[in-house]
């Protein structure tokens, strides 16, 4: 996969199901003579936390904006919320509409949910006020009846067929642990150290589905899930990619389906996936799907007008199929109950530039409405998916200076408005959710190659001699250069899984499974439709993709998605935070 600055993008709107704003009819139990009644069910719970989500019913005068309060008699703390701007100031907490969310007719209802934190009992308020009218009396309060949770009872967190998604579906639970990846890492000398951790299962051609020389399929997989799963929730991550003229920007990733196989995309690849997630057994599975990585950011940076566009890329842009089979896979996926989409979304080091951001953002926005998706298909985006961008670089910031120069003028961040994949993350959700993408958009990361720890890790920042040696000397991205993608010499694992690390990040992930080549470093013959690209040779100069400057790639690599020992122990060997 080619990722470079020019050649190489929720949470949903997630208690409304489909858009910002839900219209649901009044809780059971309440009379309608209350001026409004107010349905809080904690979606949720864990050891110290919970998700919740929050419908308003206005039955006194229209209204063109709202506010609703209420306080707490425990010590919860609201962290992040969706659908309105939700604020807590000691006890009290403040919800406020949103833009597109704040016309309540009478009888009209809104939905919004958030997250918090909370240590011994997490009560339910008492007491809530819209625009300063108490609800849920006159006709007595608000029955919970049988589903609704009580002060220590969560309530069911499986979606149910049309039932509501949860705000984040990492939040309290596990994740799957594909059995064929975990054995060959424990085979290898020390893998036992992380042959338990979770990673994404690649369904990179149409026979994957059914399972390749004996492997398993999806049906094995989801089988497998469910053993997994036991009582409680469970996350299956799913990489579907397998587009018509897949990464036109890279021969070692390309695909087996030709650039205008766009029915065969529909018929034999994505309506097949779709039949299976569709089946009844496996809708208490939580599925996260990866959708289509390098694919639009391609569209964007390699498809015209620079000296990184591949004739690939143009056909795909000019023939729309790209488009057409990402709003597809939104459409079809999205409907299903308990799957959540994450749209590819490069990652800094080739969408970091407003130049590259801006038009990114406008192409994400219309693959998601248009030819029958919605921002509702959309759970949030992947950052740095295959790839070894770190999450935060500790020694620098793009806004240090160094004798009155930006370091951004640094050769490594070449005007970057990003230096990490976080912020890029956080940065890109802000312009997505201004474009029309729902507020409790959530983002992932793809940590399981960016630890970049062993002896070559700087401790500290660079010598303040210039910008070049203040960024070179204290990153602890080694590349030679942050266009480079393919088999990484140095590279180590970073950050374990972990469900909301931060604010508006759903997950770190492990979408590539280490020990995973990215590419032949020679040519192979092969019936995947893998070719040899350059930029996975050891001994090539480099082109204008990776400023012309070596590859770093490893020797004697296997083919794209075929085990890579030498790779994973090195990625072992430089884990950050150390393997122990």
């Amino acid at each position: 996969m080619s990722r470079t600055k020019t050649s190489l993008l929720a949470a949903l709107a997630l208690v409304s199901g489909t858009s910002a704003a839900a219209l649901v009819s009044a809780p059971a139990g309440v009379a309608a003579a209350a001026p409004c009644t107010v349905d809080y069910k904690v979606q949720n719970q864990w050891d110290t936390g919970f998700t919740t989500a929050v419908t308003i019913t206005n039955n006194g005068s229209a209204k063109s904006g709202w506010t609703l309060k209420w306080s707490y008699a425990g010590n919860q703390r609201v962290s992040n919320g969706w659908n309105a701007k939700v604020s807590q100031s000691g006890s009290s907490v403040t919800a406020a509409n949103e833009s597109y969310n704040g016309t309540l007719p009478t009888g009209g209802s809104a939905s919004f949910g958030f997250q918090a934190s909370y240590s011994g009992s997490n009560a339910v308020p008492a007491t809530f006020t819209l625009d300063g009218v108490t609800c849920n009396v006159d006709g007595g309060p608000t029955d919970p009846g049988p589903t609704d949770p009580g002060p220590t009872d969560p309530g069911p967190t499986d979606p149910g067929p049309g039932g509501p998604k949860a705000a984040n579906p990492y939040v309290g639970a596990k994740v799957y642990v594909n059995p064929e990846w975990s054995a060959k890492a424990a085979a290898e000398p020390g893998g036992s150290r992380i042959s338990d951790q979770p990673t994404a299962v690649w369904l990179d051609r149409i026979a994957a589905i059914g399972g390749v020389n004996g492997g398993m399929g999806l049906r094995a997989h989801l089988d497998e899930a469910l053993k997994q799963k036991g009582s409680g929730e469970l996350v299956v991550q799913l990489v579907i990619y397998d587009l018509p003229g897949r990464d036109c920007a890279a021969l070692a990733s390309n695909g087996e389906l030709g650039p205008n196989d766009l029915d065969k995309y529909k018929s034999q690849y994505i309506d097949p996936i779709t039949s299976i997630l569709s089946d009844a057994k496996y809708a208490g599975l939580r599925i996260a799907t990866v959708i289509e990585p390098d694919s639009l950011p391609n569209l964007v940076t390699n498809a015209g007008g620079t000296n990184t566009t591949t004739d690939a890329c143009v056909t795909m842009k000019s023939n729309g199929n790209y488009e057409k089979g990402v709003s597809y896979a939104l459409d079809k996926l999205g409907a299903l109950a308990n799957v959540y989409n994450y749209i590819d979304a490069g990652h800094h080091g080739w969408l970091g530039w407003d130049s590259n951001l801006g038009p990114s953002v406008q192409e994400f926005y219309k693959v998601a409405t248009t030819n029958g998706a919605s921002v509702g298909d959309v759970a949030g985006f992947i950052v740095n998916t295959a790839n070894y961008s770190p999450v935060k670089e500790p020694n620098f910031k793009v806004t240090d200076t160094v004798n009155g120069q930006t370091v951004r003028q640094a050769k490594w961040l070449d005007w970057n408005q990003y230096g990490d994949e976080q912020s890029f993350a956080l940065g890109l959700r802000d312009k997505l959710v201004a474009a029309g993408f729902d507020s409790g958009l959530g983002m992932l990361i793809d940590t399981s190659r960016n630890g970049w720890g062993g002896s070559a890790r700087p401790t500290g920042p660079g010598p303040m001699t210039s910008v070049d040696d203040y960024v070179n000397g204290g990153r602890i991205d080694r590349r030679l250069h942050a266009g480079n993608w393919c088999n990484q010499s140095g590279a180590g694992i970073g950050q374990r899984p972990t469900a909301a690390p931060a604010t508006g990040v759903d997950a770190y992930v492990w979408v590539k499974p280490p020990g995973e080549s990215d590419g032949n470093s020679a040519a192979v013959p092969n019936d995947e439709g893998k070719g040899f690209d350059r930029m996975c040779d050891p001994t090539y100069g480099g082109n204008a993709r990776n400023g012309n400057n070596p590859t770093g790639a490893l020797p004697n690599a296997p083919l794209a998605g075929h085990w890579f020992p030498a790779q994973f122990q090195q990625l072992m060997q430089n884990a950050y935070p150390p393997l122990s």
